[in-house]
C-alpha cells in the first residue's frame, strides 16, 4: 500500500536559492551595491575635479540639504511602492515650514503648533488618499491639484511673504550632536524606522505585497486601499518635516521653499532603485541616492555651473539610473532563459 509523502516541515521550506538557480552568477550578494558604487565613483570624482566639496565646513553645509531631501524622498518611496506619485511635497513643505514660523511669531505654544502642523500633514495626505483610492484619479493629477490647493492656504497664511523662523528653531536645526548635523541624524532616524517596519515587521511586508500585486494582496484579506492612504499620509508627514527643518536651517520660511525638493525627491526614489510599478524599493537606497544627488550638485556648483543646472543634472541622473537598469535587466534574461530550460 503507498501512502502519502510526509509534509515537510515548515521551517524545511525555504527560498531557492540564487547561486542554485543562476549557477554562473557570483553568490556574494551586497544590497544597495549599484548606489553603494555610485557614491564611490563620486567620492573619487570629487577628489579629482573639486576637492573643495570635501572640506568639513562644505561637508556641513551639505549634509543639511542631503538630510532634508532624504526625510521628503523617503515619504516619495512609500508612496511610489504603492504604485502612485505625490506631487504635493513642495506645498507640505511650504505649508509646515509657515505655520512652524508664523505659529510662533503669534505667540502660540510649541504644543499647539505641533498639534496644528500634525493636522496639516495628515489632512493633506487623507486628501490625496480620498482622490486616488475613492475617487479614482490619477496621482499625478491628484496630488497635483492637492499642491495646488495648499499653496493657495499658504498665501493665506503670510500673505505671499517670507516668514522668520524662530531663534529656538534655528539653534536646534544648526546643532551638531556626536559630530553631525540634526537635520543628518534626523534623516537616518526616520530612514532605520521605515527601513525595519518593511524588513522586519509583517505589517511592513503586507505593505510591499500590496504596492507589489493589489489583486493578490486583496486575495490574501490585506486591505489595499489603506496601505495607500497610508503611504500619502506618511509621505506628507515626511514633506511637512522636511520643510519645518529646511525652515530652521535657512532661518526663514518663504513660499517657495519646497518647489526646489520636488523633482529631487523623484530622483532619489528612482536613482535609489525603486521600481515604479510597486511593491519594491528601498527607503535605505533612496536615502544613499539622496547624499548621491546632492553631492552631484554640489560638485557642479563648485565647476561653476549655474544655479539652474541643478534641474539638469538631476534630469541627466534620473535617465542614467534608468538606463543602467534596463542593462542589468537585459544581462539578466540569459540567466533566466537558461534556468527555465533546465526545468
Amino acid at each position: 500500500m503507498n501512502h502519502p509523502a510526509p509534509v515537510q516541515d515548515s521551517q524545511q521550506l525555504q527560498a531557492p536559492d540564487l547561486g542554485q538557480l543562476y549557477p554562473d552568477t557570483p553568490r556574494f550578494h551586497l544590497p544597495h551595491l549599484g548606489i553603494w558604487a555610485a557614491l564611490i565613483v563620486l567620492v573619487i570624482l570629487s577628489l579629482l575635479v573639486a576637492p573643495g566639496t570635501l572640506r568639513v565646513a562644505s561637508l556641513y553645509s551639505m549634509l543639511p540639504l542631503a538630510g532634508a531631501l532624504a526625510i521628503a524622498a523617503a515619504g516619495q518611496t512609500l508612496v511610489v511602492q504603492q504604485r502612485g506619485f505625490d506631487l504635493s511635497v513642495p506645498g507640505t513643505m511650504s505649508l509646515t515650514a509657515m505655520i512652524a514660523c508664523t505659529s510662533v511669531a503669534t505667540g502660540r505654544e510649541l504644543t499647539a503648533t505641533l498639534g496644528l502642523a500634525t493636522a496639516a500633514v495628515v489632512a493633506v495626505g487623507l486628501l490625496n488618499g480620498l482622490l486616488v483610492v475613492r475617487l479614482a484619479i490619477t496621482p499625478l493629477v491628484a496630488t497635483l491639484a492637492t499642491n495646488a490647493l495648499v499653496m493657495g492656504v499658504v498665501w493665506t497664511l503670510s500673505d505671499g511673504l517670507p516668514v522668520a523662523a524662530p531663534d529656538a528653531l534655528a539653534q536646534f536645526v544648526r546643532r551638531t550632536p556626536i559630530g553631525l548635523p540634526t537635520v543628518a541624524l534626523i534623516a537616518l532616524a526616520i530612514v532605520a524606522v521605515l527601513a525595519a517596519f518593511q524588513t522586519r515587521l509583517v505589517a511592513g511586508r503586507n505593505f510591499l505585497a500590496a504596492g507589489a500585486s493589489p489583486t493578490a494582496a486583496r486575495a490574501a484579506g490585506i486591505l489595499t486601499n489603506r496601505h495607500v492612504t497610508a503611504a500619502y499620509v506618511a509621505s506628507s508627514a515626511c514633506a511637512g518635516l522636511a520643510g519645518v527643518l529646511l525652515a530652521g536651517y535657512a532661518g526663514t520660511a518663504t513660499l517657495n521653499i519646497g518647489d526646489p525638493y520636488l523633482l529631487p525627491a523623484v530622483a532619489a526614489v528612482i536613482v535609489g532603485g525603486a521600481p515604479l510599478k510597486g511593491g519594491g524599493g528601498s527607503v535605505v537606497a533612496t536615502a544613499l541616492a539622496a547624499l548621491f544627488l546632492t553631492q552631484l550638485v554640489q560638485i557642479t556648483l563648485a565647476l561653476g555651473a549655474p544655479t539652474s543646472s541643478q534641474l539638469l543634472v538631476q534630469s541627466l541622473a534620473i535617465v542614467l539610473a534608468v538606463l543602467l537598469r534596463s542593462m542589468r535587466l537585459t544581462a539578466w534574461r540569459p540567466y533566466a532563459t537558461r534556468s527555465e530550460g533546465r526545468t
